[in-house]
């Protein structure tokens, strides 16, 4: 989104991509690149007749009026809307966000954040996640879907790590690929986003991601490439610069890879105020900007009546996007007919993925599963044990059907016999003023506005003593009030996104009002407080509440008194990350580490549940009995916690991303042009070593490796077999549960590079996978299909994927650190 859109087109983030198939890259006559070898080319989509008919009945103006978005004059709370042609039978189209659950004004499915589905390392589930969002999108008079989003994490600060699947090219195109079969399966166009290189939020309107041919192919577009082979009706091309040009207007994405390697038929649009040309960008195979016609309207018009742009070239863009309606039958007469939501059905599926992806990193003494005497007297302690954590900000946020506290979950779940006492131990939305700390005429509890009426306060703020003070505005309305204190304006209007986009959690209060915060030092004395408040149209509400060092303090001594009395704590800690911002640090914000140090020190079976878009640091973990994953887990994500702490599921994710020890040891840290980029230029050398890969070529070891993920029972792999065959290669062996009780594990193939291939290789790459649940004392025979394109790299020389022959090492294991089983086969240049 631009750092100069509207308010109006902010809270109307659209992404986007559809439908159309593609199959392997062989086959059909070739085509070469100005001094380049040929390159195969495939056979485009054929010509549709009813499609061809049409466009050669619409006017130009209609033509572009298709081409880019507009005011919706029955708008339902979507990102973006194309008006159609209702004299020629094209409907309109409305596009939604959508990567954890449809985001609309009304209600729908909060699913679990896509970084959690992934964690479950079960493309089967992705299918079943993605055909809840179909559904609901088209229950909920939606047409497209602006997701998923399958860009790598290659930094942990990365803001939108949460709305995508991991550090694994493997993975990601497996996961992509299945949820776009899920959505489009129920009737609803996906677009894969960001296309391609938009790995991080800062100066992601304009940074030059320098990337080589072979990383490029080989990590960010492997999954890209099966989102279209999937079918994938839509592309969003990115914000960001690759190699000098823009995604919007690079015809080596759009036109060499995207439209003749892939053979992608559907349509390419802008993210959100992207378009940056009009003549360059749709000859390079740009076909609609989004959300409005700053460059695709009238421009695109001009251009094509004064003759800067061919007229084919509009027939072309219009052509592939009537192509996907006629593929969806929303060109028929009566089009296919809308769903009811199945509200249980999508909190059915919420509740299954929040469980599967749940990811046991530490247990200690068997602190988990709380059963026993650990269950009847539990302390839960912390902000996001008391109100849900549902999802991060920005387009990933859903307005859900319900959200259960996990505290209410924990109650539940122990039973009446239990005795669960709860602590806030880190104020997040702050406390009333104490009385006597302003003059007269501010109800500093609930100040209201009539509508159409402005309302002035100038008074005074009186300070016991000196402290750090944070000052916390709740407030309706869309004019925020205007605060003063001394000559510092408290809450100034933010630039850009990071205006709207505030975060999942924090940027709103319990019962809804909106929150901004400043925080800073204030010695004792009187204060001079002004506030100008306007009521707007429905007038307004605000409250203004306060948390110092004074009042963290207290509440501290009140978690270290609860925790201290019970048999086992359960601390829920988060951090709240969101679209158009990275974060800035990977320890956990505010006081949350000094709150974990003081519960941990009276209490050692302290389970710590993360609530984080990515990895933190933890500089506390030795203290603690047991670390549990939960992301933003969703409107089930209570029920979920729940059942995993007390046992009645088994913890079934492992980590899509490397945890790093601190942030000294990870693939971007210490090189800023890494990131986040030198003079407005990131440059992807690392290569083709992201996340775990990185470790395995430095031999370091992560906090916690890719892959990671404890169980309530314990497993051992057995019986290795590696054998070459038709064209990949076969690998089996045998997982056995030798614990007690029913489990999950997900046994992971690794392969190693080929001896004789003089390109850039891993040391280690994920090859296969296989999610396995397991009962006590169960032992099964596994296989894992290991295809030619991962025994395979890029060869830039040749622009083309070139087989790694000879000896190839194959482990199994639990993780990209816990490998068990070792082999070899030898893979010949045909076979």
């Amino acid at each position: 989104m631009s750092d100069t859109v509207s308010r109006r087109s902010a809270l109307r983030l659209l992404g986007s991509c559809a439908l159309v198939a593609a199959a392997a890259v062989t086959g059909g006559p070739a085509y070469a690149l100005p001094g380049r070898p040929a390159v195969r080319r495939r056979a485009g989509p054929r010509p549709l007749p009813r499609v061809e008919a049409l466009i050669g009945r619409l006017t130009l103006d209609e033509k572009v009026a298709l081409l880019h978005g507009t005011e919706d004059p029955d708008g339902l709370g979507q990102a973006g809307y194309i008006p159609g042609v209702p004299r020629l039978g094209i409907p309109p189209l409305r596009l939604a966000d959508g990567p954890a659950g449809v985001r609309v004004k009304a209600h729908a499915t909060a699913l679990p954040a896509p970084i959690l589905l992934a964690a479950a390392f079960d493309p089967s589930l992705a299918r079943a996640y993605g055909r809840v969002i179909g559904r609901e999108g088209r229950a909920l008079g939606q047409d497209v879907l602006l997701s998923p989003m399958v860009n790598l994490i290659r930094t942990p600060y990365a803001g939108r790590n949460f709305e995508t699947f991991g550090e694994d090219p493997l993975l990601a195109a497996d996961l992509v690929a299945e949820e776009i079969r899920g959505i489009q399966g129920e009737g609803l166009i996906a677009t894969v986003k960001h296309f391609a290189g938009n790995n991080q939020e800062k100066d992601r309107m304009s940074v030059d991601v320098r990337i080589d041919e072979q990383t490029l192919h080989e990590t960010e577009l492997r999954g890209f490439e099966a989102a279209v082979a999937a079918g994938c009706g839509a592309v969003m091309a990115a914000y960001n610069k690759v190699n000098g040009r823009f995604a919007s207007e690079s015809e080596q994405l759009l036109g060499t890879v995207l439209r003749r390697r892939w053979n992608f038929g559907g349509w390419v649009m802008t993210d959100w105020d992207a378009a940056r040309s009009t003549a360059p960008s749709i000859a390079a195979g740009l076909d609609m900007e989004m959300p409005a016609g700053t460059r695709f309207g009238a421009p695109l018009a001009k251009a094509v009546r004064g003759g800067d742009v061919p007229q084919s070239e509009v027939d072309r863009s219009v052509r592939r996007l009537l192509g996907v309606l006629d593929r969806f039958g929303l060109l028929d007469a009566d089009g296919p007919a809308r769903p009811e939501r199945d509200a249980q059905a999508g909190a059915r599926i919420a509740l299954e993925v929040a469980k599967a992806g749940a990811t046991l990193l530490r247990n200690e003494e068997g602190t988990l599963p709380l059963t026993d005497a650990a269950d009847r007297s539990v302390a839960v302690v912390g902000p996001t044990g008391q109100v849900p954590f549902v999802s991060g900000g920005g387009s990933a946020h859903v307005v859900p059907d319900r959200a259960t506290s996990p505290l209410d979950a924990i109650r539940k779940r122990a039973g009446d016999d239990a005795r669960v006492r709860y602590a806030l131990g880190e104020d997040v939305f702050g406390r009333a003023l104490p009385g006597g700390a302003l003059t007269r005429g501010l109800d500093a509890e609930g100040q209201g506005v009539a509508a159409g009426e402005e309302w002035r306060y100038d008074g005074t703020l009186r300070v016991a003593e000196d402290d750090e003070w944070t000052l916390v505005l709740h407030y309706t309305g869309e004019d925020r009030p205007v605060v003063h204190l001394g000559d510092r304006e408290l809450y100034p209007v933010r630039r850009g996104t990071a205006e709207y986009f505030a975060g999942g959690l924090v940027s709103t209060a319990p019962d809804g009002l909106g929150v901004r915060r400043a925080t800073l030092r204030l010695t004792a004395g009187e204060h001079r407080l002004r506030i100008t408040a306007k009521g707007g149209e429905e007038g307004q509400k605000f409250r203004l509440r306060h948390i110092t060092g004074a009042t963290r303090a207290e509440d501290v001594a009140a978690a270290v008194e609860v925790a201290r009395a019970a048999d086992s704590v359960v601390l829920f800690a988060y951090e709240d990350a969101t679209e158009g911002q990275d974060r800035t640090s990977l320890a956990l914000p505010g006081h949350q580490e000094a709150l974990i140090e003081a519960v941990t020190a009276v209490n050692s079976r302290t389970t710590v549940v993360l609530n984080t878009s990515s990895a933190v640091s933890m500089p506390w973990l030795r203290h603690t009995g047991a670390v549990l994953q939960m992301y933003y887990p969703g409107q089930e994500g209570a029920a979920a916690t729940a059942a995993v702490l007390f046992g009645d599921t088994d913890p079934g994710g492992r980590l899509t991303q490397s945890f790093p020890v601190d942030e000294r040891t990870h693939p971007t840290a210490g090189d800023p042009r890494r990131y986040p980029g030198v003079d407005g230029r990131e440059e992807y050398t690392e290569g083709i070593h992201v996340g775990y890969r990185w470790y395995a070529a430095r031999g370091l070891r992560a906090l916690f490796p890719f892959g990671h993920g404890l169980s309530y029972t314990a497993f051992a792999y057995e019986d290795l077999d590696v054998r070459a065959a038709d064209g990949g290669v076969d690998v089996t062996f045998t997982v056995r549960n030798t614990g007690a009780r029913q489990g999950v594990t997900v046994a992971q193939v690794y392969l190693g590079p080929a001896p004789g291939l003089r390109l850039d290789q891993a040391e280690t790459a994920l090859a296969g996978y296989r999610r396995l649940t397991l009962d006590a004392g169960e032992r099964r025979r596994v296989a894992v299909r290991v295809s030619r394109r991962s025994l395979s790299s890029w060869d830039p020389a040749r622009h083309d994927w070139v087989l790694g022959t000879g000896l190839r090492t194959v482990r199994v294991g639990a993780s990209a650190e816990d490998l068990r089983l070792w082999g070899q086969v030898r893979v010949e240049p045909r076979g």
